[in-house]
């Protein structure tokens, strides 16, 4: 099974030369520091940042340059900051042409739910829904099942929803998913992890057709 870091690996393969990409908090954080390097595209995090690069190195952070989670980031030459009026108002007109984004549960006709569990202290949906009601590409990263082992790949979800049918394709350490308007379709699966290990650990039906091959980095 796959690590986080090789999750944002695979997904930084979906990144295509000129995008515009938006990182939500989590895992997608990692995708930009996996990204070749031959490849001209602009991270955006919605506190105010466009030409975010990777992590920063230990002992070279600087706590005044950081994205919507807090982290420290890097920015790359010709990179800007702006306020989040103006961060949203790129979100809302759709500049953006992919968005990146975590999920605690994701529903097979592309729910997805990623800012609330009952019972515990929130300080608010953020910029996810926005995100998600604005986004023309959403590929969500994720762990297939929870710490209990139950799958968060579900028909349909049970916490409060942030988008409804919106998520394109998710990527997980087990495999690659497509949303289809007949639910989910295995496209990928980690190296040296079975069809029927994913099955199992899915709670939403699979479509499966032919030979599905590994995940290539």
């Amino acid at each position: 099974m796959l690590s986080k870091e090789d999750i944002a690996k695979r997904i930084s393969k979906e990144v295509k030369d000129g995008y515009y990409v938006n990182l939500g908090i989590g895992i997608p954080t990692l995708v930009a520091n996996y990204v070749p390097e031959n490849l001209n595209v602009e991270f955006q995090s919605e506190n105010g940042v466009l030409g975010m690069g990777p992590f920063p190195y230990e002992g070279e952070e600087d706590a005044d340059i950081i994205n919507a989670g807090k982290q420290t980031i890097t920015i790359l030459d010709g990179g800007s900051f702006f306020d989040s009026a103006f961060s949203f108002g790129m979100i809302r007109s759709k500049k953006v042409d992919l968005t990146i984004l975590g999920a605690m549960e994701v529903s097979e006709n592309g729910d997805i739910a990623n800012w609330k569990i009952p019972g515990k202290m929130v300080k608010g949906m953020g910029g996810a829904m926005d995100l998600v009601a604005s986004a023309e590409n959403i590929i969500v990263a994720m762990m297939h099942v929870n710490k209990a082992g139950e799958s968060k790949i579900l028909k349909k979800c049970t916490l409060p929803l942030t988008g409804v049918s919106c998520v394109k394709r998710v990527v997980t350490e087990l495999a690659v998913l497509d949303v289809t308007p007949a639910g989910f379709k295995l496209v990928e699966r980690a190296p040296g992890v079975s069809v029927e290990h994913i099955v199992q650990s899915t709670e939403a039906d699979l479509i499966i057709e032919g030979e599905i091959p590994e995940m290539q980095f």
